[in-house]
């Protein structure tokens, strides 16, 4: 991503697209934060508005991008598919040009990253990554600004992630890696993240010095870890594997005796929504290591600095 003052339209589709902004967006993040508990206003988007198209329903992604969008002085638009032409058969290309006439940003919620590709390839206006089935770029952004501000460095941290190879994990090992933070990935066998984007991982991890590496069994993977993350064994879309995958994942709850092997200062993450007695416990969930409700609240702040950054 360039300079604010260069005039190329910047998008957020892979982590990797602001790779080398991170900490600085992290920075302004905490600033942006700062302000708004401190009752500064601070509306870079004045008359701005930005067009979220959503093919999967979400709570965090759906509120924190209007009520921040709101919060700089924009306006934020909610676009279904039954409210767009896309569910009558117009090309995602063509919705593309179309929006881009009359909105100053996207945020799209897709269900393929082929279709974020195109609809970005085609936007005049900078696209945002609300999640596809690829990478879910905000969300990491969130996850790195509540590890900055609990434990306030990344260099001395080993996060563990415990569940299944999905987007966010996909996310989370680019960023980590980015970041200089070591990252296991712990997955049941044939639920591994994308081999593709691990390598990606591990080849940056060897410029900042962070280690990334892959588990099968969480008591070994979560000795002495800093962060532990989990997220849902069953996304959207997965319905139908549900018996194969709570046999896969037998073991792989977050709960009291797994978080016990792992360092004392342990913090405990989860994207949401959780299923509790499944990937995590209610114990750890409401127990004193969880920052999940911080986290949530760190989607506002983390996207308004996205925002800012991109459409002001």
């Amino acid at each position: 991503m360039e300079n604010m003052s260069d005039n190329m339209k910047k998008d957020l589709i892979s982590i990797l697209d602001i790779q080398d902004r991170i900490k600085e967006l992290l920075r302004i993040a905490g600033e942006i934060k700062k302000k708004y508990k401190n009752g500064e206003p601070f509306t870079p988007l004045e008359g701005k508005s930005l067009g979220m198209i959503f093919e999967k329903p979400s709570t965090r992604t759906r509120i924190s991008f209007e009520v921040g969008t709101t919060q700089l002085g924009g306006h934020a638009l909610y676009l279904s598919p039954k409210d767009l032409q896309l569910g009558r058969g117009e090309t995602i290309a063509d919705t593309a040009k179309v929006l881009s006439r009359y909105v100053d940003g996207i945020m799209y919620r897709a269900f393929k990253h082929e279709m974020m590709r195109e609809l970005a390839d085609n936007a005049t206006v900078p696209v945002i990554n609300g999640l596809d089935d690829v990478e879910h770029p905000c969300q990491i952004m969130a996850d790195l600004l509540t590890i900055r501000e609990k434990k306030g460095t990344f260099e001395d941290q080993h996060l563990v992630y415990v569940g299944d190879g999905n987007n966010v994990l996909h996310s989370l090992l680019l960023g980590g890696a980015a970041v200089g933070m070591d990252v296991t990935a712990c997955t049941p066998e044939g639920y591994e993240a994308d081999q593709k984007i691990f390598q990606k991982a591990v080849e940056i991890g060897k410029e900042t010095g962070a280690q990334i590496s892959q588990e099968h069994k969480p008591e070994d993977a979560v000795k002495g870890a800093t962060i532990i993350y989990t997220d849902v064994w069953i996304s959207m879309g997965d319905e139908e594997e549900k018996e194969r995958r709570l046999k896969a994942f037998e073991g792989y709850e977050v709960n009291d005796a797994l978080v016990s092997l792992a360092s004392d200062e342990v913090i405990v993450m989860h994207c949401l929504p959780a299923h509790r007695g499944m990937e995590i416990s209610a114990s750890v969930m409401d127990g004193p290591n969880s920052v999940v409700f911080d986290q949530a609240e760190n989607r506002l702040h983390a996207q308004k600095a996205i925002m800012a950054e991109m459409m002001s």
